[in-house]
Parts: C-alpha cells; structure tokens; sequence
C-alpha cells in the first residue's frame, strides 16, 4: 500500500483516470490473495466428524459444541466418539475406551432438544487395528445397528501412535508412511463395518520436519489397493480439515490422494473437522469447496442411518 500516495499524486498532477488508480489498487489487493480461491462456493453447513468430553481427547461438554454448532449457522452436526480398543499406554495417560450407554443417552437427549435448531447424528471413530477382528466384530454386533455412520480410522501402527514423537523415530519418514498405509490397508479388510475412512494420511501430520513431502508415487501401489478396496465396499473416503489446522498444505488426505480416488471411480466423500474444542469446528471449511473441485468432486454426502445423503458444491 505504500505505492498509492505516489499514484495518487500522479493522478492529481497529470490527471490520469481513475480506472488506472483502481487497477494498481486492485494489482495491490490480489498479491495478498488467499492460495485458496472461495469465488462463489457454497459453504459446507455439515460437519460429520466431531468430538466432546466422551472421548478421552476432549474436555468439552455435548452441549457446548452443540451450541457452537447453532452459532456457526451448522445444519448438521455428527458427533462421531473415539472408541480404540488396546490403545498402548499414553504420557497422558488416556485410554480412549467409550461409554457407550451414557454417549447414546446424551446425545439423544440433545438431538430432542436442539431438533428445531440443528440435526444431531450419531456417530463414532472406531480406532481399528489388524488383530482386532473378532472383538471389532462383537461390539458391531452389539451396538452397531445405532449408529448413523462409523468412521474406520488408524491411529496405532506397531503398537504405536504418530503422534508421539516415538513412532518416527524408530521407523525413518519412509517406513513409518509405508507400515501406515500398510497397516491401513488390513484394518479395512478386518472391520469392514464402516461408512467412511477417516484421515487416511493421519501420519503426514507428524512427519518430522526434515522430511515433512508426501509424494503418491512413494506409496503408488499400497495406496491404491486402499482406494479400490473403499471403492469396491461401496464405502467413502473422508476429507478430514484438521490437516489445515496442524499446518499442512491440504486437509488429510493430500489432494494427490483425492485425486487418485476419483481417477479410480471414487464418489462418496465425506467432510468432517476432526474438532475437539468449539472453536475448531467447521475449520477452514470455506476452503474445502475448491479443493473439492480441484481434485475432480462437485458433491459430497452424510450418512444418515448409514445411508449416504448428497450434497452439491
């Protein structure tokens, strides 16, 4: 901005019109320009991945999120708990185990209460690893019928998370992405009860710094026997925002990613912000629209008793 009285004295001198002042105004504007064009996009109103006190990671009350919701202008909300069974030991000491009693009772009171303010769905992310089998199998069988939609989603590799610092540094960049998606690829086999796959690059939030690229043709094949295993199931992928948050370029999973799943037939997407807290919900949901778009996707969907809705954007 620090040209402007100077074009401003030069109009005033020499009286050049104004349609010159308005274009290096308009020049000055658009070096500043967000990566992300919004143009007209259609705001997402949905968030189907979201998490309260019931899961161990959160510390805010139902309500509050819901409120935030209501505040945000959401037409939606699906809460979707943590529940990992044999998640190792934590410095925090958190077990991610989930009431599944009481989670149902609250929600379905407020679901009642809010219904003429906003739609409340039930949900859950289910941490899934590949000797979990039969005990997935039987908590499917016990609760599963509930539930509006499940998120498959991978947090333990080797009895580790990457999100602790531990993973990275046993394995290298390279190994720890590869056991990922490898890892990835059984837990779809093993629980194969699900509507969505969660965060599918969860890993690359963590990289360490000195290798913090991800490249698809690293990982073509494993990645792609993924993607036409959730294509095959008839299953989505989910576009999960809180990579945005954590500082990486796209929301997980890479565009790279969403592109290859279309490339390959890929349709259901789901969108979801991961938030914990109120103020992380619907993050940088204004960007989601273009990516969408770049990457091939003109709608999304909600699942609602398991059977997926369709949104345009």
């Amino acid at each position: 901005m620090i040209l402007l009285p100077f074009f401003l004295q030069v109009y005033r001198t020499f009286g050049l019109k104004l349609q010159f002042f308005t274009l290096i105004l308009n020049m000055q504007k658009n070096t500043n320009a967000n990566f992300y064009q919004k143009g007209n996009t259609v705001m997402i109103y949905t968030d189907t991945h979201l998490h309260s006190s019931f899961s161990s990671d959160s510390d805010t009350p139902m309500e509050l999120m819901i409120k935030q919701g209501i505040r945000l202008g959401m037409k939606t909300l699906c809460f979707t708990e943590h529940y990992d069974p044999c998640y190792p030991d934590t410095p925090d000491g958190l077990d991610f185990l989930l009431d599944f009693e009481n989670y149902k009772k609250t929600l379905f009171t407020f679901k009642e209460k809010y219904a003429s303010q906003i739609e409340i769905l039930y949900g859950l992310e289910l941490g899934v690893q590949p000797h979990l089998g039969q005990t997935l199998a039987n908590l499917y069988k016990k609760y599963g019928n509930d539930f509006d939609f499940i998120i498959n989603s991978c947090h333990i590799v080797n009895g580790m998370d990457p999100y602790y610092g531990t993973y990275f540094k046993e394995m290298g960049a390279t190994r720890g992405l590869m056991n990922y998606f490898e890892t990835i690829l059984a837990n779809l086999k093993v629980f194969p009860h699900y509507q969505s796959v969660g965060h599918l690059d969860y890993v690359c939030r963590y990289l360490p710094e000195s290798s913090q690229t991800f490249f698809y043709d690293h990982f073509t094949d494993v990645l792609d026997e993924i993607l036409i295993e959730i294509i095959e199931r008839n299953r989505a992928l989910e576009v999960n925002t809180a990579g945005l948050k954590y500082g990486l370029d796209w929301p997980n999973p890479d565009i790279s990613i969403l592109r290859r799943y279309r490339e390959l037939g890929g349709e259901l997407i789901t969108i979801g912000s991961d938030a914990h807290q109120p103020e992380h919900m619907a993050w940088e949901f204004d960007h989601v629209p273009a990516i969408l778009h770049r990457a091939g996707f003109h709608h999304y969907v909600v699942f609602k008793g398991k059977k997926p809705v369709f949104y345009d954007i």
